[in-house]
């Protein structure tokens, strides 16, 4: 229960600049590989069409090619990866805690944050996780890549069908890029401020439902405004356990932290 001497503090809302940025430089690696890709598929789709239906070779060869795209590719975004993901994790953690710390002057605290154990471990499992995100890109793109060259072989479809269905799989790869960057960046400030929460001693929050999205989860609408425990988190009936803010994927919510007062 809400104490009238408490300090209910602004939310922190995970940073749309930093997001944008994660974003974009996914989409300029899925970019180039599409062109790359496309490009070489294209040149020995012309080279082989004419026998594509009497010969077993060309497809064997356009397998092989697409395989070997595939390699350098996927050394591209592992070699690329550890460098991306720790960026990231480490423009959130400067991040949140000059806004935490910005939101407590505000309110009459003056604290100076370090990097704790418990930060350092949200980081680690962050560029972890996010390692392993970027490195799927490709694996997924170049699979589904393979087997539309393959079906198109078989079916003896031109090289515009192809390349319409192309298309459409790297649509569908720039908006799992977008899902991965907005999903992370909401999980990861949710767990930042938390951590620094607890640290400060702040034990009860409120859940604020981000108001965004086209499909907003009811029970997390429902529970806006109301207080939680900052330790266990609040229970969500639809989920049937204890969750925090921005941990669902696509969850955009956030917290405001309750400050106790004095009596």
């Amino acid at each position: 229960m809400k104490n009238k001497n408490d300090r209910i503090l602004s939310p922190i809302h995970p940073c749309c600049g930093t997001e944008a940025l994660y974003r974009r430089k996914l989409y300029q690696l899925i970019e180039e590989m599409r062109n790359s890709i496309e490009y070489w598929l294209s040149a020995a789709y012309k080279a082989n069409e004419p026998v594509l239906a009497q010969d077993a070779v060309p497809a064997s060869e356009l397998q092989n090619a697409i395989r070997k795209l595939t390699r350098r590719w996927q050394k591209r975004f592992n070699w690329a990866a550890p460098k991306l993901a720790k960026w990231f994790a480490l423009s959130l953690a400067d991040r949140s805690d000059k806004q935490l710390a910005s939101i407590l002057r505000r309110g009459g605290f003056s604290v100076k944050f370090k990097m704790t154990k418990a930060q350092r471990d949200i980081l680690h499992a962050t560029v972890h996780a996010n390692v392993s995100l970027i490195k799927s890109i490709p694996q997924k793109y170049l699979n589904d890549v393979e087997g539309m060259v393959m079906r198109s072989v078989q079916t003896g479809r031109d090289l515009q069908t192809l390349q319409k269905d192309l298309l459409k799989n790297y649509k569908l790869t720039k908006r799992r890029a977008a899902l991965i960057t907005r999903d992370q960046n909401n999980k990861v400030t949710s767990a930042l401020v938390r951590v620094r929460q607890i640290e400060l001693g702040i034990n009860k929050a409120i859940w604020v439902h981000s108001g965004g999205g086209n499909h907003p989860r009811p029970t997390h609408v429902k529970n806006s405004g109301k207080q939680y425990d900052v330790n266990k988190g609040w229970f969500d009936p639809h989920e049937k356990k204890f969750i925090f803010p921005g941990e669902l994927i696509n969850c955009r919510c956030v917290s405001r932290s309750v400050v106790a007062g004095f009596s």
